[in-house]
């Protein structure tokens, strides 16, 4: 397990994005030079509120990044669960066809954080783990990966000093 904060940045994109170097070099790049990757990408950050260096970069250049290659669904709060499943199904890293049965069951009358916990459980149980990278703002940041991971993605946020969660039971 990575000590330090740019190595598990490096090994949070390898994970999350193992086929997409580029995930991992932008990341690398917002921890790196902070300033020169808010000028590359300042149309994109500002979108985000964000006009200077902020000390979540390099994270928001993983959400960013994961999500232009279609790694990442970030949903609203208060999302309706029908379109957060939708965009979870179409995820590069979306499990089976066969595991998502195992999600039809479930409740999606309720508010979408109870959606997500209850999604998680039954993605779970099939190997799937639902997790969120949390940014500190009203959006849920979705991604999917193998459940026998989850816990090497909360901690190697932690190292990072970001929070990862995994959501439902595990």
């Amino acid at each position: 397990m990575p000590t330090n904060a740019r190595d598990a940045l490096t090994a949070l994109a390898a994970l999350l994005a193992p086929d997409v170097p580029e995930v991992g070099g932008r990341v690398l790049a917002a921890h790196d030079d902070p300033a020169g990757f808010l000028a590359a990408h300042a149309d994109r950050l500002d979108e985000r509120g964000i006009d200077e260096p902020v000390p979540n970069l390099a994270w928001i250049a993983l959400v960013d990044a994961l999500a232009d290659h279609g790694l990442l669904a970030e949903v609203d709060w208060k999302e309706d669960p029908q379109e957060v499943l939708a965009q979870l199904r179409v995820l590069r890293s979306s499990p089976a066809d066969a595991a998502w049965g195992r999600v039809d069951g479930v409740d999606t009358a309720v508010p979408t954080f109870d959606f997500l916990v209850a999604a998680g459980s039954a993605l779970r149980a099939g190997g799937t783990a639902l997790a969120v990278l949390d940014i500190e703002s009203d959006c849920y940041p979705l991604v999917l990966l193998p459940a026998d991971r989850a816990d090497e993605l909360v901690g190697l946020a932690a190292t990072a000093g970001f929070t990862a969660g995994v959501l439902g039971d595990g």
